[in-house]
């Protein structure tokens, strides 16, 4: 995973990929809805195992039963890199599996 960050041309090509996802504030971000508060926290922890075994750690916000991802790469002066195109695409890979829509 290269922590090069990305030109504003990478970021928007490789959003259109990832539906839901938006580039807001030199982050890339997406809200999933869930069923439930239960269904939320399972998630929250999902993610937060990809985090550790990618090494590479988002902001996660937990709602009641909504979970928001917002992710930068620190080690490269808070930028997006390919590194957070990576946990977006891992994360919209389990998503559906605790019924993140």
């Amino acid at each position: 995973m290269s922590r090069e960050p990305l030109s504003q041309k990478e970021i928007e090509d490789r959003l259109r990929e990832l539906p839901g996802w938006a580039f807001e504030d030199d982050r890339i971000i997406r809200t999933y809805r869930l069923g439930s508060h239960f269904a939320a926290s399972a998630l929250v922890g999902h993610i937060a195992s990809v985090q550790e075994e990618l090494n590479h750690h988002s902001d996660l916000t937990l709602g009641y039963n909504t979970v928001r991802l917002s992710a930068n790469t620190h080690d490269a002066g808070d930028r997006v890199t390919d590194a957070d195109f990576t946990l977006a695409e891992r994360v919209e890979s389990l998503a559906p599996s605790h019924g993140a829509a």
